[in-house]
């Protein structure tokens, strides 16, 4: 039905008709006119009032990730706006389909230095997929249903929509559009290629396969599996591949690269063939460019062109949508059999396996007991450092869109926001943050979003009282000169969640953490567990920067050679 609306009222029938029920942001001037909007549907669409518009975006991050929907953030013009660049950030370079919507000052003052004036949409040009500013109430509607189609598309990434205030109280004729259903890539799938990888994988002797998060953000993590099943490979994965291969699995070998399992980085040393699924093959995974897989034949297959050979030089790439290629490989590849190797690889398993401290309350010893005590079905969130190593390495993860970390950019600060979004989308599973006393002073405000919206997450700081990743650096490569990576100061940070409104506890054992996470796992309310662990834990095994990915070494490695 066609209908007069003003510009606040499409933006909300626009997101009612993308099926959007939640939105993460932050008010201000530029924006109220959405806001008030906003408050005569929130029977329809439920507005997160965030402690800061940088947690906004990352809750609308992590609510992607965990839902597989679109997130979206909202923020005011100017320092708002701005406030979401790191969270857009983050989402573009993982993939993370998301829609900011900010607002600006009025179309007659724009380019004038106005009051709370920014261009925003020159700014986030290079941390987009794509982005709008609407200065004509006409386009707003086609603009908000095209961000929409754009974020979800192809290679999924976040879009931005800049509207001023103008077009906000504007009015024009609308009317409701079912939105266009989202085609797979496939188009650009080759039969050469299919046949020729697949004659490659029919006479390999030693295959080894590796996931990224391509395969997670198609959702083919059921044609992995069976594509693993018919060539007989062990499987490891990267950062952003956690999940879609089910990490007790006996083929699975664990994480690749600078922090990934001895296992992983030699069998793909000594392979003859590599098929890398939805991976980009970042820095952190290949080591060194010229010796990484050295022995193989590389079979890429990737939604986007722009990843092919670009960081490694590959034999045969394969463009198209991960569930739709596997779905013909599955179909045409016969059963193989490959004993000798797989005994090989499980050999390695055993040769080097994942150690820790146990002696003491170690970041590894609570990861694991996290993963004992939730069944290995939580969602876990990360912030970025040491701890989000030991999250990835000993949390075995069964399924897809349970591990949310920022990958590629890296960003402290990311973990609680993202939780808050998982928790929200999926009110049904257990959320935990694992965070590091560092990361935390970053977005810790947002315990008090937790509190004041109910979001029952958990949040775990590894406190070493230090930036444990960089110390580590320090201690191996910087002769042991700690610049500015010490923070042994008096903040207690159970007290300031306790302030905040969360339950708290501050533990120094394995048994004050097992109490206290089974607390927190019965309470229903937002809980701290701050576990105080040794400045020199370590982060084992690693590949120096720049070394081949199977020249990893441990702790017993170092000290052997000291």
């Amino acid at each position: 039905m066609r209908q007069i609306l003003n510009g606040s009222e499409i933006v909300i029938e626009c997101l009612k008709e993308q099926g959007v029920d939640t939105v993460f942001g932050y008010p201000g001037g530029a924006i109220l006119n959405i806001y008030d909007e906003l408050y005569k549907h929130n029977g329809e669409i439920h507005h997160i009032l965030t402690s800061h518009e940088q947690g906004a975006a990352h809750a609308a991050d992590g609510y992607a990730r965990a839902t597989g929907k679109v997130g979206v953030c909202m923020a005011t013009s100017g320092p708002g706006a701005t406030n979401l660049v790191t969270g857009l950030a983050t989402a573009y370079m993982d993939s993370i389909p998301v829609v900011a919507i900010t607002a600006n000052v009025a179309v007659s003052l724009l380019g004038k230095d106005s009051f709370q004036e920014i261009d925003i949409k020159g700014v986030t040009m290079p941390i987009t997929k794509h982005n709008y500013i609407v200065k004509d109430i006409e386009k707003l509607a086609d603009t908000i249903r095209d961000a929409f189609r754009i974020a979800q598309s192809g290679r999924k990434g976040p879009v931005l929509i800049d509207v001023t205030k103008d077009v906000t109280a504007a009015k024009t004729y609308f009317e409701s559009v079912k939105p266009v259903k989202i085609h797979p890539v496939c188009d650009t799938i080759r039969e050469r290629s299919m046949k020729e990888a697949s004659e490659i994988i029919r006479h390999s002797k030693r295959p080894y396969v590796l996931v990224g998060g391509g395969c997670t953000l198609s959702d083919a993590s059921e044609q992995v599996r069976e594509f693993v099943r018919k060539i007989d490979a062990p499987v490891c994965d990267t950062l952003m591949g956690k999940g879609v291969f089910p990490g007790e699995d006996p083929m699975y070998t664990g994480m690749i690269g600078m922090h990934g399992t001895k296992a992983s980085n030699i069998g793909v040393s000594e392979a003859d063939v590599l098929i890398a699924i939805g991976c980009r093959f970042s820095d952190r995974v290949y080591g060194n460019a010229k010796t990484f897989a050295k022995n193989a034949k590389i079979i890429q297959i990737d939604i986007d062109p722009a990843e092919i050979n670009k960081n490694i030089m590959v034999d045969i790439s394969i463009v198209g949508d991960i569930k739709a290629v596997l779905t013909i490989f599955n179909k045409r590849i016969k059963e193989q059999h490959h004993e000798e190797w797989i005994s090989h690889v499980q050999e390695l398993k055993e040769k080097y396996p994942l150690r820790y401290h146990q002696e003491r309350l170690s970041g590894p010893g609570v990861i694991e007991k996290i993963y004992e005590m939730t069944e290995g079905d939580a969602i876990i969130t990360t912030e970025v450092g040491q701890h989000q190593m030991w999250a990835a390495q000993f949390y075995k993860y069964k399924r897809p869109r349970q591990f949310l970390t920022s990958g590629g950019l890296g960003t402290m600060g990311y973990g609680l926001g993202a939780a808050l979004g998982a928790k929200v989308g999926c009110p049904d599973k257990t959320v935990v943050n694992i965070a590091g006393d560092g990361c935390f002073r970053m977005n810790m405000n947002e315990i008090a979003t937790a509190t004041r919206s109910g979001i029952p997450v958990i949040e775990v700081v590894i406190n070493n009282h230090v930036l444990g990743m960089v110390r580590q650096w320090q201690t191996l490569f910087y002769g042991e000169r700690y610049s500015a990576t010490t923070l042994n100061d008096k903040v207690d940070f159970a007290k300031v969640a306790e302030a905040m409104g969360a339950r708290a506890s501050r533990v120094t054992t394995m048994e004050e953490f097992e109490r206290a996470f089974a607390e927190a796992l019965s309470c229903g309310e937002p809980y701290l567990i701050d576990c105080m662990i040794d400045s020199d834990e370590k982060v084992w095994p690693m590949v120096a920067p720049g070394d081949s990915i199977d020249e990893a070494f441990s702790e017993e490695d170092l000290a052997a050679k000291e």
